[in-house]
């Protein structure tokens, strides 16, 4: 299924966390946080201003981003999680 996004908004795949601490301990499914870390898998030709010009978003497709911890919308797609943003003010860097 392809998801495509309209506006500014972002697709973002959700990364799985990680199963055992730095430590060496295992967490289980109940004790993990959840993942602000994502992959970029569709964005948005952008928002339009009053004018009619496109602001192009800077993220593009294949960028690891971290988001903010209560935005955007959740979906689950074939098993896969993605989370759906309302474009980069949910984001909050890019990681390298």
């Amino acid at each position: 299924m392809n998801i495509k996004p309209l506006a500014e908004r972002v697709v973002v795949k959700v990364l799985a966390s990680e199963e055992v601490t730095k430590g060496g301990i295992f967490l289980p499914d109940t004790a993990k946080e959840k993942q602000q870390k994502g992959e970029v898998v569709a964005v948005g030709p952008g928002r339009l201003t009053d004018e009619g010009k496109r602001i192009v978003p800077e993220v593009k497709v294949g960028d690891v981003v971290l988001y903010a911890k209560y935005a955007g919308n959740e979906l689950k797609i074939d098993d896969t999680e993605y989370i759906i943003l309302s474009g980069e003010r949910d984001i909050l860097a890019i990681v390298d």
